[in-house]
Formats: structure tokens, sequence, C-alpha cells
């Protein structure tokens, strides 16, 4: 039987042997050949599993891109963004997640986080975005915004009559014109931070009165028809999309502009990593958010991005509207939906 002596004598000589270098995984490869790592190991993959909360045309166009070009197979299951982090979660508690990748609103790949499901990438291609996209501090990199701006119908309202402000809404010559989205709590937070406090918009529907409407692509819809002439609250890109059909739409930029990150990131057990990565990779490159752009989308790639001069975003804190979410829902429906109409 050893003795203490030499078996302190062993444990000495093991931990003197020098150290095995570990092989970093894909997210973390770095270095010229990378490239061709992350291409040879997503070809011997073979596939991919993507949860994705982009309109399914949108997105499909992206992956059969990506797979016409490395000969990847990819598995897209679009859902809400509620949808996918709540099928996240469960999936995980349950012992698995099924998918590689997951790209959906910042809040909710946040939440995601918090369950420290997603691993860092290290992507070349994160110079090239706007700063607020990238953070060595988390794991998810945003890959396009939902930018929010005031909309109006050209038919009702003339161009030379449209608002400039939130607080032009306030006039008196706006009631019965005005409409809202059912559930926007997380932009409202940011207006209110960046304004100072909410009293205009509970000016606004004090005097003149709001139509609450379920989802932004009906609310879209509704101001394209005239139904509603004015909304408080419109996606840029939806509107975009109606005008160059011929709808009478058009948009504000009135200050603040408030856009809402919607992000990608890695599962740290993702049965596809090299793919995973590789497929990152190209939905922030010039190609795969040129894709993005074609769609109206609002990419975060500084060469493809091209918001009207002048614009100034500022950046959902999607941390806080977690912590904060209660709260804010909660005021919304008292400023809008108590006193809607």
């Amino acid at each position: 039987m050893p003795t203490l002596r030499s078996a302190a004598l062993v444990f000495a000589a093991l931990i003197a042997l020098p150290a095995v270098a570990q092989t970093p995984g894909p997210a973390q490869l770095t270095g010229p050949d990378r490239a061709l790592k992350l291409i040879a190991g997503a070809k011997k993959e073979g596939a991919l599993s993507l949860y994705s909360s982009a309109p399914i045309e949108v997105m499909t166009d992206v992956t059969n891109a990506f797979s016409r070009k490395y000969g990847v197979k990819v598995s897209l299951w679009r859902g809400g963004s509620e949808e996918i982090m709540q099928r996240v979660i469960t999936e995980s508690r349950g012992g698995r997640v099924s998918a590689d990748v997951m790209e959906t609103a910042g809040p909710n790949i946040e939440a995601a986080n918090r369950e420290k499901l997603l691993t860092p990438v290290d992507t070349p291609v994160a110079a090239e975005l706007m700063p607020e996209a990238f953070s060595r501090t988390r794991p998810w990199i945003v890959s396009r915004l939902s930018v929010f701006t005031i909309a109006y119908n050209t038919n009702v309202v003339k161009r030379a009559d449209a608002p400039k402000t939130y607080a032009d809404l306030a006039d008196p010559k706006w009631k019965g014109k005005l409409g809202i989205e059912s559930d926007d709590g997380n932009w409202l937070m940011t207006m209110s931070d960046s304004m100072g406090g909410d009293k205009i918009f509970r000016d606004i529907v004090a005097k003149n009165g709001i139509s609450i409407r379920k989802g932004h692509a009906l609310l879209a819809q509704l101001i394209a028809s005239g139904e509603v002439p004015v909304a408080l609250d419109s996606y840029y890109d939806e509107i975009g999309s109606l005008k160059k059909t011929g709808a009478p739409v058009e948009t504000v930029f009135a200050t603040p502009v408030v856009a809402m990150p919607t992000a990608v990131g890695v599962f740290k057990r993702a049965a596809h990593p090299y793919a995973a990565v590789l497929f990152v990779d190209f939905l922030l490159s010039e190609e795969g958010q040129t894709i993005l752009a074609n769609h109206n989308v609002v990419p975060t790639n500084t060469k493809v991005q091209h918001l009207p001069a002048g614009v100034k975003l500022v950046f959902m804190d999607v941390g806080k509207y977690l912590d904060e979410n209660a709260k804010w829902t909660k005021t919304y429906k008292d400023i809008f939906a108590a006193r809607g109409r």
C-alpha cells in the first residue's frame, strides 16, 4: 500500500507535466484558417437546426442561400419571439435543446442567455456591425432591428400637415385619428427613459383618444387602408414594404427613434456547432444582410444598412425590460388600453 509520502511525490510529478492544450471549439476559432475549418466542419455535419422569429419568407431566403453556398441542409422552425423563448426554455429544463441557433427579439434571446444556454461566438464580421450590435459581455449578436416610427396614410393626411414630433400628436386636429399596437411596453419604457417620463403620451390619449390594434402587421395594413390615419409605433420595415407596393403610407422619424434589437445566438449544446457558427457568420455578413435588406428589414451590418441621413437610434435596454416587464406592461395598459377607444 503506497505511503502518504509516495502518493505526494506522484501527485507532484503529475502537476509538473506540461499542460495539454485545449482545442478551441468552433465558436472560439480564430486565425486565418478559421473560415476553412468552419466550412469543413459544417460540410461534415451536413445539417443545421434553426429557430427564428423572422417572417418565413425572409428567413427562407437566407437559409436557402446558406444551403446553396455551403451544402448544409437547414431545418427551420418559425415562431413568434415568445413562442421561441418558451420552447427553448422548456426544452432546456427537460434536458435537451433541439436547435443549434436561435434568432429572435432581444428580450427573448436575453432570457435564454440568463438560462446560460448560449455560447459566445468570435466572429470577424463583428467589425462590420453597428457598435451596439456586438459586445463581449454577452453571447448574442444583433442581426436586425425593429425601428419604431410614426406612420400615416398620405391620402388622409397631407405631407405638409404630418406630425413632426410626438408632442404634435396632442393637437386636437388628431382627435379620433390615432392608433397604436396593443402591447409595446418595451417601446414605452425606452421612450419614457429618453423623454423624461410618459406625460406626453398621457396627454395625447386624454385629448385625442387612441385606437388599440393587435399586431404591427395589422396596424400597418390599417394605416394603408386609412382606417387608422396615424400610428405612434409602426415598424419602419413593414411600412416600407407597403410603400414599395404603392400603398399610400409614409413614416416620420420623430425623436427619439427607438430600435428594438433582434439577435442571433449559438447554443452551448448545439449538435452541429460548426454549421451553427458558420450560419452566424453568413447571417451577419454583407451577403446575408443584403438578403434581409431586400425584404425591407433593417440590418446591422454598416455595409448594408441605409437608414435616412440624420436618424439617430436609441437602442432598447433588453435586460432592463426583462427586469421591469410587469411594470411597463401595466403602465402601457393604464395609458393606452384603459383610456383608448
